[in-house]
C-alpha cells in the first residue's frame, strides 16, 4: 500500500511538473516570437558594416541580461560576437557555433514590403496569408509561420538558445557544463577570416566539443544530427573567341565559337550519368559495408525528392541521395556569353564563362582537386593562363582558357560513434520520442572546420528549423512548431550532465 502510494504521489508529482513545464514552454515561445521580431529589425547583411555593428550591440545587452560575459572578438573582416557562461575548470566546455549575418535580400521578389519586419502568416488553399500577431495572445498554434529575413538562417537559433535560458531560470535549473558561445558574421560570405581569428583566439575558444547550430532538420521533420559538412572551392574558365564580337553572317564559320569550345570543355569532364571522369578526381574514397548502412539508415524519399525538383532520373553518383554526397561534386553554377532572350544579338561571342563550385569532402583536398581540372584541361589541348590572354598569345594558341581558382573553405566529419554524439543522441530522443536521423555529412558547407583543425575537437551540427524555410531566398520563414522545437532542445542539451 505504501508502494502504491509513493508511486500515485511521483506520478500527480511528475505530471504537474510536466503541465507547468509546458506552460512555461507555451509563455517563452510568444516571448521568443518577440525577440525574433526584434532581432530580425536590424539588418544583417555583412557587406554592410554598421548592420553587423548594430547586430553586435544587441547581442551584447541580450546574452549580458543572462548572465554570460561577452565580447567583441576583431578580425580581418567583420567581428564575430563571444558570450561565456563563468568558468568552472573542473568542468567540461561545450561551444556552439552560429551566425549572425544572412543573405542580401530582393525586396521586390517578398510577399511582403519589408523582408526585415517580421510577418506571421497561416496556409490557406495553398497559399500563406498574413494573420494579426494578436492571435498569439489566445493560443499558440505551432503550424503558424514568421516570414523575415534570416528567421531560420541563422537568427533563429539564435533567440532559441537565449530562451531556453531563460527557460532554465524559471525551472530553476542549472547548466552542468561551461557554456561558450561564438557568432559568425560572415558565414554568408564564407568566413575568410574565420581560419586566422580562431588561431588568434585559440585559448579563448578552447572547448571539449563544438555544437553547430545551422541548417534544416531532413526532411521527415524527425530529431536530426549531422557529423560533417562538405567544403568548397570555385573556378572560372573563360574561352576566347575573336578579340571582339564579330557580325555572324560575316564570320560565322570561321572565327571560333567559344561557346561551342567552352560546351565541349565542359562535357568532357564527365560521362553521361554525370560522373566526374577526370583522373583521380575520387581518390582516397571508400565506402564500407558499416557505412553504407548509415547511408541507408536516413529515411530520405527519393521519389519525392525527384517529384519536387522535378526530373526523372538522378545522376549516377553513388547508390543514392546519401551515397552521393560522400563524394566531391563538379557543378556548373552558372554559364555566361554573349546575349539571350530580348537582348540576343547575331555575333560570334568574344569570349564564354562557366564558372564552377566544387563541393568538398574530408578526402578531398580543394588545391588538389583544382589542379586536377586544370591539367585536365590542359590535355584537351587549351593553353591555360590565369590572366586574359594577350594579343600574342591569342596569336600563338589555337585553343586558351584563363583559369581563376577561388579560396578553399575545408570539409569536417566526425566519427558517428563519438560519445559526444551518443549523448546527443539520447537526449533528442527521449526530449521528441523519436528516433534520430543521423546523417553522415551533409551537403551544403558551414565554414567551422578551423575550430575543428585548430582546437583539436569534434563537431555536431545539431539543426532547429524547418525543411522548407526557403533560406537564403525570398519568404524565408520559421514554424512556431520548431521554435518550440528548438527551445526544447537546447534546454535539454544544456540541462543534461555530459557523460
Amino acid at each position: 500500500m505504501k508502494k502504491r502510494l509513493t508511486f500515485v504521489l511521483f506520478f500527480v508529482s511528475f505530471t504537474l511538473f510536466a503541465q507547468d513545464f509546458q506552460s512555461n514552454l507555451k509563455s517563452e515561445i510568444r516571448q521568443t516570437i518577440d525577440q525574433l521580431r526584434e532581432f530580425t529589425a536590424i539588418p544583417n547583411n555583412s557587406l554592410e558594416h554598421s548592420d553587423m555593428m548594430r547586430n553586435m550591440t544587441w547581442l551584447t545587452r541580450e546574452f549580458n541580461q543572462r548572465g554570460l560575459n561577452s565580447a567583441v572578438l576583431e578580425t580581418e573582416g567583420e567581428p564575430l560576437f563571444f558570450a561565456v557562461t563563468p568558468i568552472i575548470d573542473e568542468k567540461p566546455t561545450v561551444l556552439f557555433y552560429m551566425h549572425l549575418d544572412g543573405q542580401p535580400v530582393d525586396p521586390g521578389k517578398w510577399d511582403q514590403s519589408n523582408p526585415y519586419e517580421v510577418v506571421l502568416k497561416e496556409e490557406k488553399n495553398g497559399k500563406w496569408e498574413k494573420v494579426a500577431w494578436e492571435v498569439l495572445d489566445k493560443e499558440i498554434n505551432y503550424d503558424l509561420r514568421v516570414f523575415g529575413r534570416s528567421v531560420s538562417d541563422d537568427k533563429g537559433p539564435i533567440i532559441m538558445l537565449l530562451s531556453a535560458f531563460d527557460l532554465m531560470k524559471k525551472e530553476g535549473v542549472e547548466i552542468p557544463f561551461n557554456v561558450k558561445v561564438i557568432l559568425d558574421s560572415e558565414e554568408e560570405r564564407g568566413s575568410k577570416p574565420l581560419p586566422k581569428a580562431v588561431k588568434k583566439y585559440k585559448e579563448l575558444l578552447q572547448a571539449d566539443f563544438l555544437i553547430i547550430n545551422d541548417g534544416p532538420l531532413h526532411p521527415s521533420e524527425k530529431p536530426t544530427l549531422v557529423f560533417g559538412c562538405r567544403g568548397i572551392t570555385t573556378i572560372n574558365i573563360t574561352t576566347y573567341g575573336p578579340i571582339k564580337h564579330q557580325h555572324s553572317g560575316h564570320y560565322g564559320n570561321y572565327a571560333p565559337n567559344p561557346g561551342f569550345q567552352l560546351s565541349q570543355l565542359l562535357a568532357s569532364m564527365k560521362d553521361e550519368n554525370g560522373k566526374v571522369i577526370i583522373d583521380g578526381y575520387y581518390d582516397g574514397i571508400v565506402l564500407d559495408a558499416a557505412t553504407k548502412e548509415i547511408l541507408k539508415s536516413v529515411p530520405d524519399d527519393e521519389e519525392a525528392i525527384q517529384k519536387r525538383l522535378a526530373f526523372k532520373t538522378p545522376e549516377k553518383v553513388g547508390t543514392n541521395y546519401q551515397e552521393a554526397l560522400q563524394y566531391p561534386s563538379l557543378n556548373v553554377r552558372g554559364l555566361s556569353s554573349g546575349w539571350v532572350g530580348t537582348q540576343a544579338r547575331t555575333i560570334v561571342p568574344d569570349k564564354a564563362t562557366a564558372a564552377i563550385d566544387i563541393r568538398l569532402v574530408p578526402e578531398s583536398d580543394g588545391e588538389r582537386l583544382k589542379n586536377l581540372v586544370k591539367k585536365h584541361i590542359e590535355q584537351q589541348g587549351y593553353y591555360v593562363t590565369e590572366k586574359t590572354p594577350t594579343k600574342e598569345e591569342r596569336l600563338n594558341h589555337d585553343k586558351i582558357v584563363s583559369f581563376e581558382g577561388g579560396t578553399v573553405t575545408a570539409a569536417f566529419r566526425t566519427d558517428v560513434n563519438n560519445s559526444y554524439a551518443a549523448w546527443l543522441e539520447k537526449i533528442l530522443s527521449n526530449t521528441f520520442n523519436e528516433d534520430v536521423v543521423k546523417i553522415r555529412i551533409m551537403g551544403g558547407t558551414v565554414p567551422t572546420a578551423a575550430f575543428i583543425n585548430e582546437l583539436g575537437i569534434p563537431a555536431i551540427i545539431v539543426p532547429m528549423v524547418n525543411p522548407d524555410n526557403n533560406q537564403h531566398s525570398p519568404n524565408e520563414n520559421l514554424k512556431i512548431q520548431h521554435i518550440a522545437y528548438g527551445i526544447e532542445a537546447f534546454y535539454n542539451i544544456l540541462s543534461t550532465p555530459i557523460k
